[in-house]
């Protein structure tokens, strides 16, 4: 058994951590010592949303996020913010650093806005909507990020990716012609490749710049609709242990890489570790029904 990653004192900021898989990354980071800081707009209670033309409303709170982290052992700060307004997101990164010390190691850009809706009928406001969770916020958030990381020496942006941002597999399967998936998974790609170019960018300064994403799906509280009821998951653990693993190596070790949940761990020997670090996750091989062009390296 290898130690784990041990990040303490440093300092993570995770988006859209009141539930599901941002839950799941703050609680890991916390179990590895880092300080986090959590961020969605339900604080104290559940905040509805929108989702093809109607009111929805999904459980989960920061205030739960936090009590899960601190029954465990953890340190973590609570700060709602809407990030479809653009000065509470400009803001976010100071009010962080503010709460936690005065500094930013770690930024994970995983909240999401997710409407499927074939292009033919989507409207154009779900499409800003889509973009802008996935492409302006993390954009915003990483500027800001930025001068903190590089004043500390070293620094670690994760973007949280998804395997549909892989091309369609041919001949097209039914889900492809129905899904309505075709923005989100733009999105998606066009994510990918900031994490990439930004990368490339911030290598000199010690920042590392990766991206992770399920290798299948995982069915969360937000994204259960989502999911049909037959389609076989994955644990949320395999992913927090990959955003994990991005999170502590030098740039020049580890940046500009695209990990899947279940492919990056196997590939390269990384034990599982459950959200409180305490118990160890069986070795498990990627699915075979997972997307065919995922690389299992990253790279």
């Amino acid at each position: 058994m290898t130690q784990p990653p041990d990040i303490s004192g440093k300092v993570a900021l995770v988006t859209g951590s009141s539930r599901g898989i941002g839950r799941a990354i703050a609680q890991r980071l916390a179990a590895a010592g880092a300080t986090v800081v959590v961020t969605a707009r339900s604080l104290s209670q559940p905040a509805a949303g929108q989702r093809g033309g109607a009111s929805v409303t999904v459980p989960g709170t920061l205030e739960e996020t936090v009590a899960l982290i601190e029954q465990a052992g953890g340190r973590a700060f609570a700060l709602a913010a809407d990030l479809e307004d653009e000065g509470q997101c400009k803001a976010l990164v100071s009010r962080a650093a503010d709460v936690a010390g005065g500094r930013i190691d770690i930024v994970v850009n995983n909240a999401g806005f997710v409407d499927f809706q074939p292009m033919a009928d989507m409207p154009l406001d779900s499409f800003d909507r889509t973009l802008g969770h996935y492409l302006r916020t993390p954009f915003i958030l990483s500027q800001a990020a930025i001068p903190y990381m590089r004043r500390a020496g070293a620094g670690w942006i994760v973007n949280i990716s998804s395997q549909d941002s892989l091309p369609p597999i041919r001949p097209y399967p039914d889900f492809e012609k129905h899904r309505g998936y075709v923005v989100y998974a733009a999105a998606k790609a066009a994510l990918n490749r900031m994490t990439q170019g930004l990368a490339a960018e911030l290598e000199p300064d010690n920042i590392a710049v990766n991206a992770v994403g399920p290798s299948t799906a995982i069915r969360t509280p937000g994204a259960d609709a989502m999911i049909p009821a037959e389609f076989p998951t994955e644990d949320v653990e395999y992913l927090a242990e990959t955003v994990l693993a991005m999170s502590y190596l030098p740039a020049a070790e580890r940046t500009g890489l695209i990990g899947f949940s279940m492919h990056f761990p196997w590939h390269h020997g990384i034990e599982v570790r459950s959200l409180d670090g305490k118990t160890l996750f069986p070795r498990r091989a990627p699915p075979p029904w997972s997307h065919p062009a995922i690389g299992a390296s990253g790279e």
